[in-house]
């Protein structure tokens, strides 16, 4: 593992502050980009209105990693929305993106955010984070066991939960 990038700041995003919109749009663009995000960009629709839409939900938060001083360069994101969980009748946060661009993988970006990540959760009263991961990604999968998430299952007779998706287009 490389060593952390010199002078990290992780934060909570303000999704007021131009800078910090800026970098969630062009973090989650590079994310899109990427073959484990898709291999495909951000629409001009995302790009124009993502920024606004989560900050009009109150259940949404997101995290940013940067490296250098004045926040010039962003290096990671997380975006978070908060769900419930009615078997705990509290709530949970899922994690819906985790980005760290390349140049800095490897370098407990990721790892530095999440634990930021751990403690918002836990300040707004959630039971569990939750999270999807491809599993041809293996650092990724190899970080999240590390730091303690494991697949999802109530009786292993049962098996484990699976992830799936129906798109309304």
């Amino acid at each position: 593992m490389k060593p952390m990038p010199v002078g990290l700041r992780v934060c909570l995003a303000d999704y007021g502050h131009a800078a910090h919109a800026l970098a969630l749009v062009h973090l989650l663009d590079a994310y899109a980009r990427d073959p484990m995000g898709g291999g495909h960009g951000l629409s001009e629709f995302a790009q124009t209105n993502l920024v606004r839409c989560l900050a009009e939900r109150a259940q949404a938060f997101s995290v940013l990693a940067f490296v250098g001083e004045d926040d010039a360069r962003p290096v990671g994101l997380v975006n978070c929305i908060e769900g419930f969980s009615t078997f705990e009748c509290r709530p949970l946060v899922n994690i819906h993106d985790v980005v760290v661009l390349p140049a800095y993988r490897g370098q407990r970006v990721a790892q530095q955010m999440l634990t930021l990540v751990d403690k918002l959760a836990r300040e707004r009263g959630a039971c569990k984070l939750t999270l999807e991961v491809l599993s041809g990604n293996v650092g990724a999968i190899s970080l999240y066991s590390r730091i303690g998430f494991a697949n999802y299952q109530l009786d292993p007779a049962s098996g484990h939960a699976q992830f799936l998706q129906k798109w309304l287009r």
